[in-house]
């Protein structure tokens, strides 16, 4: 998942028809979908790659993961336009449960140890797909609603840094782990251990990264092509030039370096391969030592799992041409189904993915069928030519991640929440500071508690803020809705439901007074923007009275705000 996306017109038919994705769509937009499929394929194949390597999974895990997501979800989801794959957001998820049971990927090469805490990990998903399902059954979806905004975007900064931390030694051919402070630490020795041959690809592939995005805005035949493809059409040929895939030693400047096929991604060497490297989960790890780590790390799955995949799917749904709502208990069950299926088999957990959904929709994807064409092109060219994928460099992987890291973390969204108000920036740099000194729960529990306090100073009840205090009266075709007290993260799923079962449930226009409310907070500020568009959708209005009391804390539109 990323933060924000430029929306980007497709040339559809948008006015007349809304392509829909059952048997009908299938064949009257198969062109658009199979090109889309096609391209996103393209974007898909080397990130899938290099996230499950980053995860502590052997590589073809994240293969196994795009397929049977874009597969399942096609058929279970109503989304139309998301991408269900890994994503790198839960990278530091993935690798802390693998080095917790005693692993560390393929640091050093994938060993009997790492094998086992691999196959942990993976009873570790079945059992988050578990509770994603039942979020689903139970309509629990609204859940992903409740989270402050500038912890969530704190949170996902940390992800960014981490995954950039973790990826340098990768690029720069040097073994190394540990906690991210630790090896922020140990960035010289790195550069000055590095082995050159490894490092050079490395930062080819980086610069390629960070470069072609910028020629892609220049010249026009260059937008379809994705920057990932072209460095793996650059760092391919220099691993051969450097004879990667036999091992061997070389000098350089006086020293000696190691290289080969360790330094190389680990595929099937034969066509069909594939299903030698399905791998089922061990169940053993919810027993004896390692229960609480994995009770941990199945609820740290399921919440930012599905928290991802939510925010992901609202994001895609706002990017969409033709505006279709997804039904989130039903996505969210699509991707527990397809999770616990990818467990089972060897995947990586999934969500619905940002950054491939919108390449989805920026070439001309029509309904659902573009996932599930990607995942087939996946499934062909993991079946079909997996000795090629072979040849591919870890450098040229890590270049990719550290890219994909940076754009997590990218200034311009510390600038963006500055600029919404000096208290969200503080909440975001102690939930950013919170998962780096310890780990993605606690992180977003101390923006959370950040977040209170903010409130408290503010004039907030704290004791009041669970509950959405108000009262509802109807004039006429008009619902007014008095809300009292505080309005707030905490209790905006109380306040949502009360604005569309009154409005638009009933079909009546509603009116919310802040006559009698102490405060309203950035993430309400924001959710009500979105529910206004809802109700525009709906042919209804929704207005607000009693706006004027109030001292916004910023020159934002959507800050905070508090009675004057």
């Amino acid at each position: 998942m990323s933060k924000s996306a430029k929306v980007t017109v497709v040339d559809s038919p948008a006015s007349s028809e809304c392509p829909k994705g059952d048997f009908s769509g299938f064949r009257k937009y198969f062109k658009y979908d199979l090109a889309a499929g096609f391209l996103v394929f393209l974007i898909a194949l080397p990130l899938c790659l290099g996230i499950s390597l980053a995860c502590g999974f052997p590589a073809i895990a994240g293969i196994f993961t795009a397929i049977i997501g874009a597969i399942g979800s096609t058929f279970i989801s109503n989304s139309e336009l998301t991408i269900k794959g890994p994503a790198a957001g839960l990278i530091v998820i993935a690798i802390g449960a693998v080095e917790a049971f005693g692993g560390d990927g393929a640091i050093g090469g994938f060993t009997e140890g790492d094998m086992a805490a691999y196959r942990m990990a993976l009873a570790v998903g079945v059992v988050a797909a578990g509770l994603q399902i039942g979020f689903g059954v139970l309509r629990a979806g609204i859940l992903g609603e409740f989270f402050p905004l500038s912890a969530v975007h704190g949170m996902l900064a940390a992800i960014g840094v981490i995954i950039i931390i973790k990826q340098i030694p990768v690029a720069l051919g040097v073994t190394a782990k540990g906690e991210p402070l630790e090896m922020l630490k140990e960035m010289p020795h790195y550069f000055k251990e590095m082995n050159p041959e490894i490092a050079l690809i490395g930062l080819v592939c980086v610069l390629i990264m960070f470069c072609w995005p910028l020629i892609q805005k220049r010249v026009k035949f260059c937008k379809p092509i994705p920057a990932a493809m072209i460095a793996l059409a650059v760092a391919v040929p220099m691993g051969m030039m450097f004879d990667l895939i036999h091992d061997h030693t070389y000098s350089f400047l006086g020293h000696k370096y190691e290289v080969g096929e360790a330094y190389l991604v680990r595929m099937p060497d034969r066509a069909f391969g594939m299903f030698d490297f399905i791998t089922t989960p061990d169940f053993s790890a919810f027993s004896g030592e390692h229960l609480m780590t994995a009770i941990k790390y199945s609820l740290l799955f399921f919440i930012i799992g599905s928290l991802e995949s939510l925010l992901s799917a609202k994001a895609v749904d706002v990017l969409d041409p033709w505006k279709r709502k997804t039904n989130m208990d039903r996505d969210i069950m699509a991707v527990g189904v397809c999770n616990l299926g990818s467990a089972l088999v060897g995947g990586l957990p999934m969500i619905s993915e940002i950054v491939r959904s919108k390449s989805n929709i920026d070439n001309g994807a029509r309904t659902r069928f573009a996932d599930f064409w990607h995942g087939i092109f996946l499934l062909l060219c993991v079946a079909l030519i997996p000795t090629y994928l072979h040849r591919i460099p870890l450098a040229a992987l890590a270049a990719m991640l550290i890219y994909t890291g940076f754009r997590l973390t990218h200034p311009t969204e510390f600038r963006k929440v500055y600029q919404i108000g000096r208290e969200q920036l503080l909440i975001f740099f102690a939930t950013l500071a919170g998962v780096l000194a310890t780990d993605l729960l606690i992180g977003i529990v101390i923006g959370i508690f950040v977040k209170l306090i903010i409130h408290w100073l503010n004039g907030a009840d704290l004791f009041a803020l669970h509950k959405f205090h108000h009262q509802v009266s109807i004039d006429g075709d008009t619902v007014i809705i008095e809300a009292e007290k505080s309005l707030v993260f905490a209790n905006w799923i109380a306040f949502r439901k009360s604005l569309f079962t009154n409005g638009i449930q009933e079909k009546k226009n509603v009116v919310v007074d802040f006559t009698k409310t102490k405060l309203v907070d950035h993430s309400t500020m924001e959710k009500l923007h979105e529910v206004e568009s809802e109700f525009k959708a709906a042919g209804l209005k929704l207005e607000f009275q009693g706006m004027e009391q109030f001292q916004p804390l910023s020159d934002h539109p959507l800050a905070a705000r508090r009675s004057g």
